[in-house]
């Protein structure tokens, strides 16, 4: 079972998957990649609507892909699913498309 978060924000996925984005991991994305703080609504706006969406490379991961915001072409979002629930793990940019 995921870890649960009382500060959180929370998203569909296109299958209809809950996935949610806890304030412990949105501090991490933003300590990481500062410049995608302003852009927390288009992280969960991209896995609702995703432009690519890849399995990940561990079990339960999976990849959304994004464009239109942040400072490059493109943002990665890393989801790790359990079941029928999500969690963003981490989110960065990238300046190609996989």
């Amino acid at each position: 079972m995921l870890a649960h978060d009382s500060r959180v924000w929370e998203t569909v996925d296109p299958q209809d998957r809950r996935v949610m984005l806890t304030f412990a991991a949105w501090r991490h994305i933003c300590a990481k990649h500062p410049e995608l703080m302003p852009f927390r609504g288009s992280l969960l706006q991209a896995i609702r609507t995703p432009r690519r969406q890849a399995p990940g490379r561990q079990p339960g991961e999976q990849w959304f892909y994004a464009t239109g915001f942040g400072p490059t072409q493109f943002v990665k979002i890393a989801v790790h699913y359990e079941g029928d629930q999500g969690a963003i793990r981490t989110a960065f940019p990238r300046r190609r498309f996989p």
